[in-house]
């Protein structure tokens, strides 16, 4: 029971740190600020083709894995969105079961760059 409890609290979250600097080395396609987002729109060299998607990844083993999934995702989409790269705008774990089990809701903005 220990145990199950230890791997289900490792398995909830990641800070915002590691969230940023993981996500990108999951990925194939390229993370953007928002900052940069906006400066690359205003210079007329990106335009975004989809805001707000929101993309509920498959449950993994682990926090790393939650990513990995969601990172797939994010490429899937952008993919289809015709784009690359893409803009974070929120991400959280949900609580999905009375076990504690978790699942990564990721939000974010496909752009298309020159």
């Amino acid at each position: 029971m220990g145990m199950a409890l230890f791997f289900i609290s490792c398995a909830s979250s990641m800070t915002p740190i590691e969230v940023n600097n993981t996500l990108p080395t999951l990925t194939k396609s390229k993370l953007m600020s928002q900052q940069q987002a906006e400066a690359a729109i205003k210079t007329g060299n990106c335009k975004y083709l989809v805001k707000g998607r929101s993309y509920m990844a498959p449950i993994g083993l682990t926090t790393k894995n939650d990513l990995k999934n969601g990172a797939k995702g994010i490429d899937e989409w952008l993919e289809i969105d015709g784009g690359n790269p893409y803009v974070l705008t929120s991400y959280k774990w949900i609580t999905v079961d009375d076990d504690g089990t978790t699942q990564l809701q990721l939000e974010f903005d496909t752009l298309l760059c020159e």
